[in-house]
C-alpha cells in the first residue's frame, strides 16, 4: 500500500466531491463490513501521514500503528478503532483541506464520514452514556437553564470551585473548561415583534429578505449576537424576521452518531424552513455549524428530499449573504468607527462551506482595519473542548492560535464560532476577549 500511495501522491486534480451518507442502507451498520473499511482508509492514512497535526484522531491511529508488533495496520486490534474515533470531532478540515485521495480518486477516502458512520454503529449498538446525552441536547438544557430565576443559579454554580467539581462526577464537565453563561429572555424573545416588513431588494444569489435561525447557542447564551445580525441586515435594508419555529440544527446528535435523533430534528425542523423558503425568504445562522448542517449534512444524509434540497439553496453564513450583496453595491459602507487590528479565527465548519474567508472581505472593508487571518482549529467543537477526557487535548490544539492571536497584538478577537471564540478567548486570559465578528460589524456601523 505505502509503494502505491508514492506511486498516486498527487491524488486527484478534480474538485473534491461529496458522496452521500448511505446510512439507510443495512450494510452501513453491519461491524465486519464497517471494520474492513477502517482497515482500508486506515492503511492509506498511515502511508500517507498528511493529517498528522490536524487533530488528535490522526497522532493516535498512528502511534496505534507505530507500537503494535508489525508497525502496520494489520498489528492493530480492531477493539482499538474506537479510540481513533473518539478523537474525531467532524470538523471535515482534513476532507477538504489535506487529503489528496477523496472522492473522484478512486480510493475514495472520506475520513469525517467514517468516523461518523463508526460513531453510529457504535451508538445504536451500545447507545450513550447519560451525561454525554444531556451535553449534546442544547435544545433542552437551554429552555432550562434560562427560565428566570434559575438562570442566576445555574450560572452562580457554573462559577463554583464545588459546584463544578459536582459538575465534573456527574456530567464528565473538566473544572477549568468555560461553559457558557445563559440569559432570559433569549434571542427569540428579544426578537419576537420582528415583522419582515418592508420591500425585499434581491442581489446576487439573496432574494432580500431573511428569516434568521436562532441557534440554540446564540439563542440561551449569546443572544447579543442575534439582535447584532438583526441590526446589521435591517440596516443594510433587509427586511427581517425570526424563523416561524425551531428546533435543535441536529449538530450535536450527528457528532454523537446519533443519526435517527438527527432525523427526528430534520422533520421538525425543514418543514417550517422549506415553507418560509417558498414564501421568499433567505435563511442564516450566527453559528457555522448550524449552518453547515442545512447546507451540507442534512442534504447528503437525505439527498432525495426536495424540501431538504430547497432549505440547502436558500441557507447563507451571514457574512457570505452580505458579500452577495456587496457584488451589487447593496451594501452599506457608511462606517463609523474603525477596528483596528483584528485577529480572525476562522473557524472549521466554516471553512468547510467553500466561501472563502467573506469574513475578513467584510471587515476589511471598514477604514482603518486590518484583520489577521488564522486559518488554525480552536480544538473545541462543543463538547469535546469542555469534557474532562479531551479538554487538556483540546487546550493544546488551541495553542497555536493563541499563541497566534498574542503575537498579533490585535485590539479585537473574533471567531465566527462563538464557542471557539470562548474556548481560544479563555485561553488567552480573555486579552482580548472575544467578540463575534456580526457584533464587531455593527459596531463599525455605529448602530
Amino acid at each position: 500500500m505505502i509503494e502505491e500511495i508514492r506511486m498516486s501522491r498527487e491524488g486527484s486534480l478534480e474538485a473534491p466531491t461529496r458522496h452521500p451518507l448511505d446510512w439507510l442502507n443495512d450494510a452501513f451498520w453491519d461491524q465486519q463490513a464497517l471494520d474492513a473499511e477502517l482497515e482500508r482508509v486506515f492503511d492509506i492514512c498511515h502511508g500517507c501521514r498528511r493529517c498528522v497535526s490536524l487533530c488528535h484522531a490522526f497522532p493516535t491511529l498512528f502511534d496505534l500503528i507505530d507500537e503494535s508488533e508489525t508497525m502496520e495496520v494489520d498489528g492493530v486490534d480492531k477493539a482499538d478503532y474506537a479510540k481513533v474515533t473518539e478523537q474525531c470531532y467532524l470538523c471535515d478540515l482534513c476532507y477538504l483541506t489535506k487529503c489528496p485521495y477523496v472522492p473522484p480518486h478512486e480510493w475514495n477516502v472520506d475520513f469525517p464520514h467514517l468516523m461518523l458512520r463508526a460513531k453510529a454503529v457504535q451508538f445504536r449498538r451500545d447507545g450513550a452514556p447519560l451525561k454525554a446525552k444531556v451535553l449534546s441536547n442544547t435544545r433542552t438544557v437551554g429552555k432550562l437553564a434560562s427560565i428566570p430565576v434559575v438562570v442566576q443559579t445555574i450560572n452562580a454554580a457554573n462559577r463554583s470551585k464545588p459546584m463544578r467539581k459536582l459538575l465534573e462526577k456527574t456530567l464528565g464537565v473538566h473544572p477549568d473548561a468555560r461553559v457558557p453563561a445563559y440569559h432570559t429572555p433569549t434571542a427569540r424573545q428579544r426578537l419576537k415583534h420582528l415583522d419582515g416588513h418592508g420591500e425585499a431588494q434581491p442581489a446576487g444569489r439573496t432574494r432580500g429578505k431573511v428569516a434568521v435561525f436562532a441557534t440554540c447557542y446564540c439563542d440561551h447564551s449569546m443572544p447579543s449576537a442575534v439582535e447584532d445580525l438583526v441590526k446589521v441586515l435591517e440596516h443594510n435594508q433587509v427586511p427581517v424576521r425570526m424563523v416561524e419555529r425551531e428546533s435543535c440544527c441536529g449538530m450535536p446528535k450527528f457528532e454523537l452518531g446519533d443519526l435517527d435523533t438527527v432525523r427526528k430534528y430534520k422533520e421538525e425542523n425543514i418543514p417550517v424552513l422549506a415553507k418560509m423558503v417558498r414564501e421568499g425568504w433567505d435563511l442564516t445562522a450566527a453559528v457555522p455549524s448550524c449552518v453547515l448542517m442545512f447546507k451540507q449534512e442534512l442534504p447528503l444524509m437525505f439527498p432525495d428530499d426536495e424540501d431538504v434540497a430547497r432549505v440547502r439553496d436558500h441557507f447563507f453564513d451571514p457574512f457570505e449573504y452580505l458579500a452577495e450583496r456587496h457584488k451589487d453595491d447593496k451594501l452599506a459602507t457608511d462606517f463609523k468607527q474603525p477596528l483596528g487590528k483584528v485577529a480572525w479565527q476562522v473557524a472549521c465548519h466554516q471553512r468547510v462551506q467553500k466561501i472563502g474567508p467573506k469574513t475578513r472581505d467584510i471587515l476589511q472593508l471598514v477604514p482603518d482595519t486590518e484583520v489577521i487571518t488564522i486559518e488554525r482549529c480552536s480544538g473545541h467543537d462543543g463538547t469535546y473542548g469542555v469534557k474532562r477526557e479531551t479538554y487538556a487535548i483540546a487546550r493544546k490544539i488551541a495553542r497555536p492560535v493563541e499563541k497566534r492571536v498574542k503575537q498579533s497584538e490585535a485590539q479585537h478577537f473574533t471567531s465566527d464560532c462563538p464557542m471557539a471564540g470562548e474556548h481560544i478567548a479563555h485561553g488567552i486570559d480573555d486579552k482580548p476577549g472575544n467578540e463575534h465578528p456580526i457584533s464587531l460589524l455593527r459596531k463599525a456601523y455605529g448602530l
